[in-house]
């Protein structure tokens, strides 16, 4: 398997990871169908999101697979008056990666990155490897501190 970005950081921080995989539908691209596909357990699954800010300009969430954003809660937490999704079409220009395989890690530029506290509760977790079809299992503790995360309550289930 060809190493993603985000593997290629992993490992230059000397950062345990192992690589799930999983069949890609494009249809499909989820987090929670990314957990069922890969018969991963959905609350440890994080998917990746990219924002605007007003004043922040664009930041990344994580949360859990079958929770939604709170965009209301996402600015608070920022230090933003408003935040709004990204168009879809921008995605790969801003983060170098495709929708459905977005990941926290190793983007084209370093963004400031919020994720639900739940993050916290779980000892390891899935995120994207940066490639549709591949998730990364780590550590919580390593992806916070390598992302350097703040947690807060930015979602609801």
């Amino acid at each position: 398997m060809k190493k993603t970005n985000a593997m290629r950081m992993l490992d230059e921080a000397k950062i345990f990871y192992e690589v799930a995989e999983y069949d890609v539908d494009p249809e499909d691209l989820s987090g929670l169908h990314v957990a069922q596909a890969a018969s991963l357990p959905p609350e440890q699954v994080f998917k990746t999101i990219v924002l605007k800010g007003d004043r922040s300009g664009y930041l990344v969430v994580c949360l859990p697979a079958g929770d939604e954003i709170d965009l209301k809660k996402v600015a608070a937490l920022s230090g933003n008056k408003s935040v709004e999704l990204i168009h879809i079409s921008d995605l790969e220009r801003i983060t170098g990666y495709v929708r459905g395989g977005c990941s926290p890690i190793g983007m084209k530029k370093k963004f400031p990155t919020f994720a639900s506290e739940k993050l916290r509760g779980q000892e390891k977790v899935y995120v994207s490897a940066g490639r549709r079809g591949l998730q990364l299992y780590l550590f919580s503790a390593d992806l916070i501190s390598f992302c350097e995360i703040f947690l807060g309550d930015i979602g609801r289930e």
